[in-house]
């Protein structure tokens, strides 16, 4: 049975995630900023038929990325990020930043060594097309690109530098997307569209290193 860790398991596609992989017969250890959050996602995993453990992360915090005890890794999913749009406060820009890019790149610093002694290791980074050099399409704060852009050149120098120890870095860059919805081909890509991709890439034989999802925008409609 693998192990998955995945951040930002307490709500939507974080919860989503933990539950896709459960129910495909991962261990997941769901990770949230409180453990009533954490714990709920655990029960549904459980109603589900799957096996699963709650862990309270705060990725804004050293200390508890620090403090955060697990015994076996094969798969880390960075799925953990506030997305900031509109008015905010510094305080909301810091913790945008801080937790995107210094608590993802803190918590697999930090995970490696579990990674390293995986058989099939992995590490799933959940950017954005924010991430992307030159797209300017997201209503995203200007921090939130900046988070972005900061996750994805660690994991693109990560990818480069891990491949010939044989750790796959998947990165995924959608554009806003919506939870639910209809997966048509004129509508907003959905979270259970990204999940899939997700499944689907880590799922591959490993000498299959996909390296980066980039998707097309929602067409303009006429």
């Amino acid at each position: 049975m693998s192990h998955v860790l995945v951040t930002g398991a307490g709500r939507d596609t974080g919860r989503k995630l933990a539950l896709a992989f459960a129910v495909r017969g991962a261990h997941v250890i769901a990770t949230a900023r409180t453990v009533a959050a954490a714990e709920e996602t655990v029960e549904l995993i459980r109603a589900a038929g799957g096996e699963g453990s709650a862990a309270v992360l705060d990725l804004t915090d050293p200390a508890s990325i620090e403090g955060l005890r697990v015994d076996r890794l094969d798969v880390l999913v960075n799925s953990g990020a506030r997305y900031l749009a509109g008015d905010v406060r510094a305080v909301d820009i810091s913790d945008t930043i801080a937790g995107a890019a210094t608590g993802t790149v803190l918590l697999t610093e930090r995970l490696l060594p579990l990674l390293r002694a995986s058989e099939a290791p992995d590490i799933v980074n959940l950017i954005s097309a924010a991430g992307e050099p030159g797209q300017h399409r997201s209503e995203a704060h200007a921090a939130f690109y900046a988070a972005k852009h900061a996750q994805a050149g660690y994991a693109e120098v990560l990818s480069a530098r891990l491949r010939p120890e044989g750790i796959r870095v998947i990165s995924l860059f959608p554009p806003d997307f919506v939870q639910d919805g209809p997966r048509l081909s004129g509508a907003e890509l959905t979270a259970d569209s990204v999940v899939d991709c997700v499944l689907f890439a880590v799922g591959q034989p490993r000498d299959c290193f996909i390296r980066a999802f980039y998707f097309e925008q929602l067409a303009p409609r006429p």
